[in-house]
């Protein structure tokens, strides 16, 4: 059968990119709580459970990551991330969570929360930016290596609205809620869970508000302990970190994939660099351009047909492919049979473990 390289065979993943422990703070209650096993997620995923709720130790966010897609399929609920996210409340994040409480007003802790949440969970970019008259607070993991990662997006959003929800009068809801990955099955429960519009295959994800009440003081704002706070965390994440070379390409590359044509120029800008630069930089890895588009092409295939309910032309859609067609010839010459064949396969193996 017929191999395609993909960056992870090129070199060995970068495990240095991590998220503090604190992130993981009631995942094995919640785990249990909804018929699964949490000593059985952790044994596979390898997570030392001491550790969890930790403020101070480190996770590897691939690992992270990997445990809240196994905690699906362990407790056969898909919308685990979702759900745990609803009930995540800001102080159980540890240092970020506390930064965010502690701000002077909600707008002063959106702002908080996106500057410091990168040394909160490294390889990460968090944003406040402001389209159409409304604000967004983006959140996207940058390692394109992480490639199933939608429970981490999905707990990460309830996790940010709860910062409102902390200051802001009940029924607060914000105006859209915006999903980088592909809409899943029993996609109205995160329209009810958000009580908004849901916007999916995004090139990040975000909540989407209108720029009301953020002069709303914060329940616990403590100017003298918010800097404590700040400065502790800086010490203890020692930086913000960013992904490898190769894996900061795909990530960039993966971002843009649905919109079509992939300009290698578009990603050289966005990494503030030139082509010929990029071109260089990649040439050193043994790769090209191409090579890390294919590769990312084909670990979302993957990742996107083992999704039952999405069909062959979303699929080629969210791969950046204007025919099924094109998608299931490409498929073939990467993986040697039919992106359907593949799909069987994949769920008959799944159905079977």
């Amino acid at each position: 059968m017929a191999q395609h390289p993909t960056a992870e065979s090129q070199h060995p993943r970068d495990r240095s990119r991590n998220i503090l422990a604190a992130a993981a703070t009631g995942v094995a209650d919640f785990i249990a709580q909804t018929g699964g096993r949490p000593e059985a997620v952790f044994e596979r995923i390898g997570i030392d459970a001491s550790c969890l709720g930790e403020t101070r130790r480190a996770l590897d966010l691939a690992d992270y990551v990997a445990m809240m897609e196994d905690a699906a399929q362990e407790t056969g609920n898909d919308n685990f991330g979702l759900w745990f996210g609803q009930r995540y409340q800001p102080r159980m994040l540890g240092l970020i969570g506390e930064i965010a409480l502690t701000a002077p007003t909600l707008g002063s802790a959106i702002e908080h929360l996106a500057l410091w949440f990168p040394w909160h969970q490294q390889a990460t970019e968090t944003r406040l930016t402001r389209h159409d008259g409304l604000l967004r607070l983006e959140y996207r993991i940058l390692d394109g290596s992480i490639v199933d990662r939608r429970q981490d997006a999905e707990l990460t959003m309830g996790m940010f609205a709860n910062v409102f929800r902390a200051c802001l009068p009940s029924g607060w809801a914000p105006d859209m809620v915006l999903f980088e990955h592909a809409r899943p099955a029993a996609w109205r429960d995160h329209e009810a869970a958000f009580d908004a519009d849901v916007g999916w295959s995004q090139g990040t994800n975000a909540l989407v508000f209108r720029d009301r009440g953020l002069d709303r003081a914060m329940p616990g704002a403590d100017l003298p302990r918010l800097q404590r706070l700040t400065t502790d965390l800086a010490g203890v994440a020692g930086s913000c970190g960013t992904p490898a070379f190769l894996d900061l390409v795909r990530g960039e590359i993966r971002r843009r994939l649905s919109a079509g044509a992939l300009h290698l120029e578009e990603v050289a800008d966005a990494l503030s660099t030139t082509s010929w630069t990029l071109q260089r930089r990649l040439a050193e890895f043994g790769a090209t351009f191409s090579d890390l588009v294919e590769a990312t092409r084909l670990d979302l295939a993957h990742h996107y047909l083992r999704q039952a309910h999405l069909p062959l032309g979303d699929v080629a859609f969210l791969l950046g492919y204007s025919e099924a067609s094109a998608f299931s010839r490409a498929f073939a010459r990467w993986s040697g049979c039919s992106p359907r064949h593949w799909r069987q396969r994949s769920l008959q193996a799944t159905a079977r473990s």
